[in-house]
């Protein structure tokens, strides 16, 4: 079990690594790395989309919350890349906002039949607690906290009581951190800044490495103070009838 838990720890960072190499690997082999790198051909490819570029960016950023196999850190990183600090955040933002909302919106639709199709057993048994009752302030720390599935949990809130107006808050919100992070990472690679970028990652994976490990417990403590809210909640509903 413990080894199991230290490679859980290594695997997305490393899949990270290798995603990214491998991308650079084919950007040079095909050439493609020089229109990248040419931020004047670049720009102007992009200024040539108009409105497109965005929009598509956005329904990337969507997509790759509800379904697609695309890292999220990728598309984060892209972000920063292509449009800058600023605009790669709110576009991020809104794409990643979209994506919550309409996982959360087909589970509550559709309910646990199909959340079972995108959610797996374990992942299940491990945040049902979080179908009691509402726990927004713990469910926006889980957001904030890096490693957790975010993804999955957007499905799985929708089996629960949150309403939609508190889940956009905690969904908006709760990923700013990582795509600020995510989104300056691609700026630094946009100008060249790779002192800066090298800097970032190591903070960044440093923060993920830490979350990871104490990624259990964390999970224990959220689990407790959840479900002590709702019975004292619940007591209180049961003395207010009496």
């Amino acid at each position: 079990m413990g080894n199991k838990i230290k490679n859980n720890i290594w695997l997305k960072p490393l899949l990270l690594i290798v995603i990214v190499g491998g991308l650079t690997f084919i950007f040079y082999k095909t050439g493609l790395i020089h229109f990248f790198l040419n931020k004047k051909r670049l720009l102007d490819f992009l200024d040539s989309l108009g409105p497109v570029a965005f929009i598509g960016f956005i329904l990337l950023q969507t997509a790759q919350v509800v379904a697609a196999p695309i890292p999220g850190e990728v598309t984060g990183l892209l972000g920063g890349f292509l449009y800058g600090k600023l605009v790669g955040i709110f576009l991020s933002t809104i794409g990643l906002t979209l994506g919550s909302y309409l996982a959360f919106a087909l589970s509550r639709k559709f309910g646990r039949p199909f959340v079972d199709r995108f959610v797996n057993k374990s992942t299940m048994e491990r945040f049902d607690y979080l179908l009691h009752h509402k726990g927004a302030f713990l469910v926006y720390l889980l957001f904030l906290i890096p490693g957790f599935p975010k993804d999955y949990l957007c499905y799985i809130l929708g089996l629960g009581h949150l309403s939609t107006m508190e889940f956009l808050i905690i969904g908006g919100t709760g990923r700013l951190f990582g795509t600020i992070l995510l989104t300056l990472g691609g700026d630094y690679i946009r100008h060249n800044q790779y002192g800066k970028f090298s800097i970032l990652v190591g903070v960044a994976l440093v923060v993920v490495f830490i979350a990871m490990a104490y990624r259990d417990k964390l999970e224990r403590w959220f689990r407790v103070l959840h479900i002590a809210d709702y019975r004292r909640k619940k007591l209180k509903r049961n003395q207010g009838k009496n």
